[in-house]
């Protein structure tokens, strides 16, 4: 709409209320009495005074008490309008040419923005469960918003608290990985590790030799009676654990393979078997453990971050080495706190360095006043969680891409694990087990009577795991990014922005400041300097202050992949399996390869040849796929799974390069593969741009960007790896 004309409607609808305002006020006038003029007192006088000097007003004035005594006037008459000439439109502020009506996009989509930037973050904790009151907390630390019970609108961030099928979500980001929980149960994570112990021995060595009950019960007799015979005087120990076992329950320890108990429970309930740690670190004549807590930012690009503070949980009886009599103490040989809680020696404790649950700090501080070397400790720790989840990947791809599939709209996953890990009297540490929903309470049970329990909350709990929640949420900040790019100068690093306390102040009146402290904190009283420093380095508050962060410790969680990348790199063959895997499963939402499309690959990756015909290909896969799928117990697809093509990837690698060991043939008959797909992606895009041209051959020459693997020449294959290099270096 042109601008005189709505200035011309906004006149002309001023008139019409201004005749009406008269005429309702005439009206009232009549029918009223006339009163002193006292009682109109001081609005007469000036309704008066205003008239004579305004006598045509812009806009009616509204009735007042004192307008009882005024005399109906005529209507005012407005003054003819003249419209104002449009001024010229030059360029906007960011020098293009303005629209008719218009504001600049710009502005209007950086207005938005801004809104976006400033407005909290929301968390649907409606399937927080346990986790909540940690959850509750960290948010009201970081001063977002909650949303307890749901709603229709989408949230940044989904908080559930058992699996990612908790809620139907199709945006946002929820801290659960779909088939993190099927990932983790003993029996999954048993062979996933196996497998790359297959490939690198001596790189998992920290996860003790497992059998998987009931298939692998005869290879469990068979490989124990083959050890007692060449050693007579070894007399070991294994702990059966189930495999959808928590909180320590089922698990046992035996000393002998005919001590398992086979009743009909390992049919309907499976188990690992493995080797019992006899000789671990003890203190205070206990056994513990340690519980660290892992987040798994994103699975492609890989990014694990780790806690830099834990938990350790004490057994509640002195520990002595399992024997025949004593191989029923749960209290001396289990360090779960579910079962440890019900010792009548357990002892609750709000002091970090005492008690049966104890920070790892501690533990660490402790150990190095004896001259323990704590770095060395850490390495090995940080090494094995890498390790470990670079085990448990492959598998989770497939997962991911049955639930979000490549191309749909789905959420962005993150998630928090437990690792249990025993550190041996030589403080080499074990993996025990992975929790994908570790338990996320601050408050534990406390038997006031017999049979009478009340929650009490637990100091040691809450200053481990709300920190973990708190700067977890604090890395997946979805508007972090938002903020940090329209008010950069509140994100540059606080030790910049607040400088040390003693370079602002005289070391006097720091001294005098610092026994205000003490001496307030002694008398339960509020602490306050007597000077303020000087405005310019005042902290601003959080109403002035747009970071949210401002407020905030530095995050408990150390990145450790991709920093450390280069070093473990090396180790994620299985990893590019998976991705071919994945590549010819054909149909998206399934995770099982059908027989075409094992075919399909191995045509495409030229893997067939005289000595091995399609025909034994049929063969290869009919018989590895049989095979695992008896041994699983979900059938409700048929196919090859991913664990059976990889069997098959390791039988075609040893086939095709006879050099050992296996890690180099199977990372040639990757590179083999990966070079035929690339040229067979190059000539399916090179035919899609003839296409484009109407059917005029492509160039002669090749670009570089259509051309992956321009250094192999067509038709050769890749150089072999004999040997894979991988530096070593302690990790801090």
């Amino acid at each position: 709409m042109q601008r005189g004309s709505s200035e011309r409607e906004l006149a002309a609808r001023w008139e019409a209320e201004a005749v009406a305002a008269a005429k309702a006020q005439a009206a009232k006038a009549a029918e009223r009495v006339r009163v002193d003029a006292g009682a109109a007192g001081e609005p007469e006088r000036k309704a008066r005074e205003e008239q004579a000097k305004a006598p045509v007003p812009a806009r009616p004035r509204a009735a007042e008490e004192g307008d009882a005594r005024v005399l109906p006037r005529p209507p005012p008459t407005l003054p003819m309008f003249k419209p104002k000439p449009a001024p010229e439109r030059g360029p906007c502020p960011h020098g293009k040419p303005r629209s008719k009506g218009r504001s600049c996009k710009r502005s209007s989509g950086r207005r938005s923005e801004e809104y976006r930037s400033q407005r909290p973050v929301t968390v649907d904790s409606s399937k927080a469960r346990t986790s909540l009151d940690a959850l509750k907390i960290s948010i009201r630390q970081l001063k977002w918003k909650e949303i307890p019970l749901g709603r229709r609108l989408p949230c940044d961030i989904y908080w559930h608290g058992v699996s990612f099928h908790d809620n139907d979500i199709f945006s946002g980001q929820v801290n659960k990985f779909p088939g993190m929980t099927e990932m983790v149960r003993k029996i999954t994570l048993s062979r996933a590790v196996r497998t790359m112990q297959n490939l690198f021995p001596e790189e998992y060595n920290f996860y003790p030799r497992s059998w998987i009950l009931p298939d692998e019960f005869q290879l469990f007799v068979a490989q124990v009676r083959m050890v007692k015979d060449g050693d007579p005087s070894w007399k070991p120990t294994f702990i059966v654990k189930p495999d959808g076992g928590c909180q320590g329950d089922g698990i046992y320890l035996i000393k002998d393979p005919s001590d398992i108990r086979l009743a009909g429970t390992l049919q309907s309930r499976p188990a690992v078997v493995q080797e019992y740690i006899c000789k671990p670190l003890l203190i205070d004549k206990l056994k513990f453990d340690i519980r660290l807590y892992v987040l798994l930012k994103s699975l492609d690009p890989l990014e694990i971050y780790i806690a830099r503070d834990g938990l350790s949980r004490f057994c509640t009886e002195p520990y002595q080495e399992p024997t025949s009599k004593n191989l029923h103490h749960i209290f001396m040989h289990l360090t779960n706190y579910s079962l440890n809680i019900h010792s009548g020696n357990f002892v609750h404790s709000d002091s970090a360095s005492t008690g049966s649950k104890r920070t790892f700090s501690s533990i660490l501080c402790r150990l190095s006043s004896k001259g323990i070397d704590i770095k060395k400790v850490w390495s090995d720790i940080i090494s094995l969680v890498i390790k470990t989840v670079i085990a448990l990947t492959p598998e989770l791809k497939v997962f991911y891409q049955l639930d979000i599939p490549a191309g749909r709209p789905g959420p962005t996953c993150f998630q928090i694990l437990g690792f249990d890990i025993l550190l041996m009297k030589n403080l080499k540490p074990i993996l025990l087990e992975v929790n994908a929903n570790p338990s996320m309470r601050i408050e534990h049970e406390q038997e006031l009577s017999p049979g009478v329990f009340e929650n009490v909350p637990s100091l040691v709990d809450e200053e481990v795991k709300v920190a973990v929640i708190r700067d977890t949420l604090r890395l997946v900040d979805p508007l972090k990014k938002q903020r940090e790019s329209h008010f950069p100068a509140t994100y540059v690093d606080r030790k910049l922005r607040f400088p040390p306390l003693s370079d602002r102040v005289s070391s006097s009146k720091l001294h005098l400041s610092k026994l205000s402290v003490v001496r307030s904190q002694q008398l339960g009283k509020p602490s306050a300097m007597k000077e303020d420093p000087p405005e310019s380095e005042q902290v601003t508050t959080s109403d002035s202050n747009p970071n949210p962060e401002a407020h905030l410790p530095s995050i408990c969680l150390k990145q450790v992949f991709p920093k450390y990348a280069k070093q473990f790199n090396y180790l994620r063959l299985v990893d590019r399996m998976a991705n071919l895997f994945i590549r010819f499963l054909g149909i998206k939402g399934t995770m099982k390869l059908g027989p075409t499309g094992f075919r399909t690959f191995i045509r495409n990756c030229k893997l067939s040849s005289s000595s091995l015909s399609m025909a034994a290909v049929d063969i290869l896969y009919i018989d590895i796929t049989r095979r695992w799928n008896s041994m699983t117990l979900d059938q409700r697809d048929s196919g090859m799974c991913l664990q059976a093509f990889i069997e098959a990837f390791f039988y075609l690698a040893q086939k095709k390069f006879k050099m050992p060991p296996l890690h180099e043939q199977v990372a040639s008959l990757i590179d083999l593969c990966e070079y035929h797909l690339s040229l067979l992606d190059e000539k399916r895009l090179a035919c899609g741009r003839s296409g484009t041209l109407g059917g005029r051959p492509p160039h002669s020459g090749t670009s570089q960007e259509a051309t992956p693997a321009a250094p192999l020449a067509e038709g050769s294959p890749p150089p072999c790896r004999h040997e894979l290099s991988h530096p070593r270096h302690a990790l801090s």
